[in-house]
């Protein structure tokens, strides 16, 4: 038998209305679900599409910006190369034979470079190496027009490898800006310019970077295996080939900074050239103009450095004693000399100028030529017969 409440019947009627609205509101929420929905993904589609547009665009100005710097650079490049081009001019050295009937004939004994770096009351002044233009009895300057001007040598120097020529001005196209080589760094960009291999190879252009700075390279001047003095060069990977002696090295900015001058050139070595710093090449191109040489202090002998003679003649025949680490011994003396006139005799070994260490000739030089200037006294300090000795000489001029 059942059980019936009246109370559960009141219960039942109270509860009802709550009913209706929930179902309402599932059905209401379900259907702005459905509508609400795609707009939502909708809305989430275009957002992404808009972030890839965005990054596309962004990509786009990336590559813009990159063409245009790539262009500035090139643009700077061949603008300086046009403005430069005309102050660097091709060298013939000719040279007079004499053939069977005794007749002279000019022959060409080498080309090289130069650059006309002033004009002065209608004289064009040209700078290049001293090996370009030694030994010719005509020089003949070709301008990047293809005009032929015969210069004339004022003057040169065999140790800083530089000459200086003048030529009729009247015509000359363009003037090279000079400018230092005190503040160039490695890896900054270099460009050659100059005639390689001759000529018909004229105003070539290459580029690289200063690939080094106060490089020291040892050079033998008489070509008997010894150094004879060392070079203070600029390195540069920027091709430079026999005919660019003595063109232009410039910067970005067109500035001369430095004359090219070697290459080292083995079969196992590439993109090693040299070029003469503008900044130590300045005073010799002035001292060149106004006297047409370089004078240096004079001692008056012939030396040799102790490191080209066995160890045992050191002790054997100088007699040095075991404290003596390096030095340069004289082995003749010119009479009436500085050296003379302070009795330095053969066999007598040079440590120190001056309180420095002279090691070889090379150092020796180099305090003369780049310390000291004629008419100073100089201590020199020397071993005769196995003993020290200090004296003074007065540098001189040969």
């Amino acid at each position: 038998m059942g059980y019936y409440s009246d109370d559960y019947r009141k219960t039942r009627k109270q509860r009802r209305p709550w009913l209706i609205p929930l179902i309402t509101g599932v059905v209401l929420g379900a259907l702005l679900v459905l509508i609400v929905l795609p707009e939502l993904f909708n809305m989430g589609g275009d957002t992404a599409t808009q972030e890839e547009n965005t990054e596309v665009q962004s990509n786009t100005d990336d590559r813009s910006i990159n063409q245009t710097m790539q262009v500035d650079v090139s643009t700077q490049i061949t603008e300086v190369v046009e403005e430069v081009t005309p102050s660097v001019v091709g060298i013939t050295n000719i040279q007079r034979r004499s053939d069977f009937w005794q007749q002279q004939e000019g022959i060409e004994a080498g080309t090289g470079s130069g650059v006309i770096y002033k004009v002065e009351e209608g004289t064009a002044f040209v700078v290049t190496n001293h090996h370009v233009i030694e030994g010719a009895d005509v020089l003949e300057v070709v301008l990047s027009d293809d005009t032929h001007l015969e210069a004339e040598i004022i003057g040169s120097d065999l140790f800083s490898d530089l000459a200086v020529l003048k030529m009729d001005g009247s015509n000359i196209p363009k003037v090279i800006e000079v400018g230092s080589s005190a503040d160039i760094k490695v890896g900054e960009p270099a460009i050659a310019i100059g005639n390689p291999l001759g000529l018909y190879l004229s105003s070539t252009v290459t580029q690289g970077v200063i690939s080094g700075t106060e490089r020291t390279i040892p050079q033998d001047f008489n070509q008997d295996g010894r150094a004879d003095w060392q070079a203070e060069v600029i390195q540069t990977d920027a091709a430079i080939n026999p005919g660019n002696s003595g063109g232009a090295l410039i910067n970005l900015y067109g500035q001369l900074i430095g004359i090219n001058s070697m290459k080292i050139n083995q079969e196992a070595v590439e993109g090693i050239g040299f070029a003469i710093p503008i900044d130590s090449a300045i005073p010799i191109i002035e001292e060149l103009e106004k006297t047409g040489e370089v004078v240096r202090p004079y001692l008056g002998v012939e030396i040799y450095s102790l490191d080209e003679i066995p160890h045992t003649e050191w002790s054997n025949t100088l007699n040095l004693p075991a404290e003596v680490e390096g030095g340069v011994y004289v082995w003749n003396v010119d009479p009436l000399s500085p050296a003379d006139r302070a009795d330095l005799k053969r066999l007598d070994v040079i440590t120190e100028l001056d309180g420095n260490q002279v090691k070889n000739m090379i150092d020796l030089r180099k305090i003369l030529y780049q310390e000291k200037e004629i008419g100073d006294e100089v201590e020199i300090t020397f071993y005769r017969d196995g003993e020290r000795n200090v004296t003074t000489i007065t540098l001189g001029t040969q």
